[in-house]
């Protein structure tokens, strides 16, 4: 998916988007809606920051019961700000941003999580590539970038979003050493 964050389709658009379709793409869309998408996949990224944290693949993570209430506070926090600034989101992989808005029901959410498991189980790539930077590549991650942006747009206008913010501070922990990659750091978010 291509465009400008501006949402306006321009001739430096047109040509990247010929130069990626023809050159390896061949699906490759334009939108004058990048936003959009670019918020959805900060929805997902952030379940996927949180899966992180451990030591499961993305889809047994996700496929935690007792999990449920963080993916949806998660979701839900990336939401709130997204409406909030005035921007929609996009879904895709399994995850349904209108299953994480406030009107939504626990089945609702329930039923984005079972599909991201779905979509997720059967690939060969079991954990997140945020997973391989930290227990692998023992590298920073795109946390600052992905995340936090999140956090600061909701200070920006009101808004708290704890779980977003101690995800950060709990990937940053885990880069700097000062913490172990452990499922039990799920539970430690889900509690805040």
């Amino acid at each position: 998916m291509l465009g400008e964050l501006d949402g306006r389709i321009t001739d430096r658009l047109k040509a990247l988007h010929v130069t990626i379709r023809d050159g390896f793409e061949p699906g490759a869309i334009m939108s004058d809606d990048i936003q959009s998408y670019l918020w959805g996949k900060l929805g997902y990224a952030s379940l996927l920051f949180a899966q992180a944290l451990g030591q499961l693949g993305i889809a047994d993570c996700l496929a935690r019961p007792e999990l449920l209430p963080l993916w949806r506070a998660l979701g839900g926090e990336v939401n709130a700000v997204a409406t909030r600034i005035g921007v929609g989101q996009r879904g895709f992989n399994g995850f349904d941003p209108a299953a994480f808005t406030p009107e939504a029901t626990e089945e609702q959410a329930r039923q984005s999580v079972a599909a991201m498991v779905a979509f997720n189980r059967p690939n060969a790539k079991t954990h997140s590539g945020i997973w391989r930077d930290l227990a692998i590549r023992k590298r920073r991650t795109e946390v600052d970038v992905q995340v936090l942006p999140v956090v600061e747009a909701g200070a920006a206008n009101g808004m708290d979003c704890p779980k977003c913010r101690k995800l950060t501070e709990m990937i940053h922990e885990i880069e700097d050493g000062r913490r172990p990659m452990t499922d039990d750091n799920l539970l430690e978010l889900l509690r805040v």
